[in-house]
């Protein structure tokens, strides 16, 4: 009997990822940032929420927001980051590097891979900014399989994985047993089950703004004049992953 297709959902929060495990959710990739693509969250939050669940709890390892080519600094700081999600229980870790021309850093990729060891490790949608992936899509992926990475997470390259059925098809194809592909991109309840079924992938990654709702802040006083993010009046809103919305999602999955 084949396997149900597994189910991975992005989030930020100790709440967040409670929600996604009740909702029947296999697995959670946890970041800060998560408007800027997801950059590595605290110890505090890796800990709190690897004491909350029991689901597989992998952990972005990203230093920054923008691209993914990174300093020497840039480069040690995820190393670092690598080894306090390891210490902290992460079962696996969300990562990747390209080189200045668009590929993928293969050398610097297979020495993060072997430092999160025996921990899995997730080459995330930097991918996806590959050079030419559209024309050749199985250039990056042989490089990915060489660096030693577990997964894959592709959109196709395209903003939606409905606009790149084809090419995700053909990862999945390339990929046989070697490598895992996960499949992401404005992924949602209504389509899902048609994604799937069209690229032949198993295992399925939600954004969170595919299950998220808006949660009220419980300040009474507001200074209306302040705003101490970018986006104004975000002090007394945020967004947490719903229960409900990540069952119906299965549902659709199953």
């Amino acid at each position: 009997m084949t396997p149900a297709p597994t189910l991975e959902i992005s989030l930020d929060s100790v709440e967040s990822a409670i929600a996604a495990e009740r909702g029947g959710a296999a697995r959670v990739e946890l970041c800060a940032d998560l408007p800027a693509g997801g950059t590595t969250p605290s110890a505090g939050m890796i800990a709190t929420v690897r004491k909350e669940i029991r689901i597989a709890l992998h952990v972005m390892i990203r230093p920054r927001a923008g691209d993914f080519c990174y300093t020497a600094h840039e480069f040690e700081a995820m190393k670092r980051d690598i080894l306090m999600a390891k210490q902290l229980r992460a079962d696996g870790l969300v990562l990747g590097i390209l080189s200045a021309d668009g590929t993928v850093d293969v050398n610097r990729t297979r020495e993060l891979v072997a430092l999160a060891r025996p921990v899995s490790v997730t080459f995330h949608r930097a991918f996806d900014m590959t050079v030419n992936l559209r024309a050749a899509p199985t250039v990056p992926l042989e490089q990915v399989i060489e660096s030693g990475a577990a997964r894959v997470l592709t959109s196709g390259g395209e903003p939606a994985a409905e606009q790149a059925l084809d090419a995700i098809q053909a990862l999945v194809h390339a990929a046989r047993d070697r490598i895992g592909v996960m499949v992401c991109g404005g992924v949602r309840e209504h389509n899902v089950r048609r994604i799937l079924d069209a690229t032949g992938a198993r295992e399925v990654h939600v954004g969170h703004r595919g299950v998220e709702v808006p949660v009220p802040s419980q300040m009474r006083f507001r200074n209306e004049k302040l705003s101490m993010g970018a986006l104004p009046g975000r002090e007394y809103e945020h967004f947490v992953v719903s229960e409900e919305k990540v069952r119906r999602l299965l549902r659709a999955l199953q």
